[in-house]
């Protein structure tokens, strides 16, 4: 599994047109949006037929999308290998 967390910035008059771009993108739920400081938080899972990394660069992509923050990143690949 991989989960990542971003920040994407628009122009709140933008937010309608961005944000249903955003919701045409596997993997990418979005979580809350302030027109005062022009930023969207969505989180993106990867999942059958899709990698968070085209996501994210689908997101990067969006019409009107002016930039886009990785504010987290977790994947759980390589863990079995550990030892408790």
């Amino acid at each position: 599994m991989k989960v990542a967390s971003l920040v994407v910035r628009a122009m709140p008059a933008d937010f309608p047109e961005v944000q249903a771009s955003l919701r045409g993108i596997p993997g990418v739920e979005m979580h809350g949006a302030s027109a005062e400081t022009g930023r969207i938080v969505v989180t993106v899972e990867d999942g059958e037929g899709w990698s968070v990394a085209d996501s994210i660069l689908a997101v990067n992509m969006a019409p009107k999308v002016h930039g886009v923050t990785l504010a987290y990143e977790y994947t759980d690949e390589g863990l079995e290998h550990l030892e408790a």
